[in-house]
């Protein structure tokens, strides 16, 4: 993995964990969530631990990727993320919804992302 690749992919988790803290709590299936997506993105206990300090730190924020198709993935992420206690918490609506808005996409967009996340979550690709 080269090394523009590794950072992509630690920023994501890193995203993901600012979320996963953003309603104050971390709960299991949170948890569950982060460690399989940092197995997924190729990712090691290093980086996952280094994830959850950034998260923990005041000054943690979402860094917006650049490309589009990460950003798409970004707000997949968020989105199961919010999903992943079952509760969506006031503070995770508003971070989502700021994080669309500073990525200028449509409301169109949006809820294509969140539909497909959705759908892709009731019916998962087995390969």
């Amino acid at each position: 993995m080269n090394e523009d690749n590794l950072k992509k992919r630690r920023l994501a988790l890193r995203n993901l964990v600012v979320m996963a803290f953003a309603d104050g709590s971390l709960g299991e299936r949170e948890v569950n969530l982060v460690a399989d997506r940092c197995a997924d993105l190729g990712l090691n206990e290093l980086d996952l631990q280094q994830a959850v300090e950034f998260g923990l730190r005041d000054e943690a924020v979402l860094e917006l990727p650049s490309d589009k198709e990460q950003r798409g993935e970004l707000l997949a992420d968020l989105i199961r993320m919010m999903a992943a206690d079952g509760i969506l918490d006031e503070s995770e609506k508003r971070l989502f919804a700021l994080t669309a808005v500073r990525m200028e996409l449509t409301d169109k967009e949006v809820d294509e992302i969140i539909s497909r996340t959705l759908e892709n979550h009731r019916n998962p690709k087995h390969p």
